[in-house]
């Protein structure tokens, strides 16, 4: 199959820019969390709204990067000619773990805005945020593909 590149380096590109975007909610979600805990305030429209917009981001990421999955020459690449190259772990890392823990982490923010939604109390919202969406991102922390990663270092930013 015939790689659309294109495609796959605009897939990447937003896939690059929605990451911080993922980071960035998250960490506001959290920071708000936390607020509200302390502080006791009410939980908020607003609140409510921080808790509803991060999850989506976290979904619209998910299925970028599912898209990308789907086409991406890495993914597709042999690993058994690959085997005694130095390449297996680079591979290996994009075929199974970044997308197996980021679906997990997806998984767990949607648990944890579902719940924080349901639960009664304000306290209780706050907690289940708090919780749910650190785990969430203490996973996406482990399967970012950081410069500095031994597994699969990728730029901070990707342009055309």
């Amino acid at each position: 199959m015939e790689i659309n590149k294109p495609m796959h380096q605009t897939l990447l590109i937003l896939h690059s820019i929605n990451r911080w975007l993922v980071l960035a909610s998250l960490l506001y979600a959290i920071g708000i969390a936390l607020s509200g805990l302390r502080s006791g305030s009410a939980f908020s429209v607003a609140h409510n709204t921080v808790r509803h917009v991060t999850a989506t981001i976290a979904h619209v990421q998910l299925l970028l990067g599912l898209s990308l999955y789907m086409i991406s020459p890495v993914v597709k690449f042999d690993v058994a000619e690959a085997a005694g190259t130095g390449l297996v772990s680079e591979h290996m890392f994009f075929r199974f773990i970044h997308i197996a823990l980021m679906a997990i982490a997806v998984v767990v923010i949607t648990i944890g805005s579902a719940k924080a939604k349901r639960v009664v109390s304000d306290g209780q919202k706050f907690r289940t945020m708090l919780v749910w969406f650190t785990i969430g991102l203490l996973i996406i922390l482990a399967a970012i593909p950081w410069p500095f990663s031994p597994l699969a270092g990728r730029p901070y930013f990707r342009s055309f």
